[in-house]
């Protein structure tokens, strides 16, 4: 059969999250119809055609939006469990529902994926990662414990290589900023960042603004009512990601036929 063009859109496969590491879950994102083919499709990139007729960048964006403010609508009076491994949601002040769980975060490094408590029960697809059986079981909670509040959300292989190697001895400078921040790993990266590109020309009222921005977003995305060691940490990694993501696209521009 002939295939027709107006019920087909092309797509091509990106991370579902901001940090863009080559070992994370992946799904396909639909490629806007007015958009520029240098612009939107990352070089060598795998491009795919799949149902349903194209849209323009506007109505990608207007509909993504409208899954957003619907999502938001449904759970603003929901809490959302903050053990690992567990996406239940329940009412603010409970009742709490029975919560299968993990102890300790994920843990992604290159194709495989596992719970850092049960290193023993690998899986190599996001369908069978989510698969694997859980380790704890107990009440739904909103409310993280002293060492949940400082633990990152996934690992990858330099969490490994660090657990390997032992601890790495940090610079005065480096010590007193991670415990300023409630013992953030990533708050003395981010402060080395911000001079560096200051340095670069780009001022520290336009850093902190962005990185401001992400933390919000995280504190909301997880559900934290303040600003601790772990919303620090996925702070750090977003940013990277975003600015990797950035390096990326001039990477693509240099590319572009002159």
């Amino acid at each position: 059969n002939t295939l027709d063009v107006n019920s087909l859109h092309l797509s091509i496969r990106q991370p579902t999250n901001d940090n863009d590491d080559d070992d994370t879950e992946t799904e396909l994102k639909e490629l806007p119809s007015d958009g520029v083919v240098v612009e939107i499709i990352p070089d060598r990139e795998d491009v795919f055609i799949c149902r349903g007729a194209s849209q323009t960048t506007k109505e990608i964006n207007d509909e993504r939006q409208a899954e957003i403010d619907k999502e938001k609508e449904a759970t603003k009076h929901l809490s959302k469990c903050v053990h690992f491994g567990c996406n239940n949601r329940f009412p603010k002040g409970g009742p709490y529902p029975v919560c299968n769980y993990h102890s300790s975060p994920p843990v992604f490094h290159e194709t495989a994926k596992f719970w850092s408590c049960c290193p023993n029960k690998k899986a190599y697809d996001w369908e069978e990662f989510q698969r694997l059986p859980t380790c704890q079981k107990g009440r739904c909670t909103d409310v993280k414990d002293e060492e949940g509040g400082s633990q990152k959300q996934f690992l990858g292989g330099c969490d490994l290589r660090d657990k390997m190697n032992g601890p790495t001895l940090k610079s005065i400078d480096d010590f007193n900023a991670s415990a300023a921040a409630g013992g953030s790993e990533g708050a003395p990266v981010l402060e080395r960042l911000r001079h560096v590109l200051e340095e670069l020309g780009v001022e520290n009222e336009l850093f902190d603004q962005v990185l401001g921005g992400i933390k919000k977003d995280v504190m909301e995305d997880s559900g934290s009512a303040e600003e601790d060691a772990g919303v620090m940490d996925e702070a750090m990694t977003v940013l990277g990601g975003k600015l990797k993501q950035s390096m990326k696209a001039i990477a693509v521009d240099q590319l572009r036929i002159k």
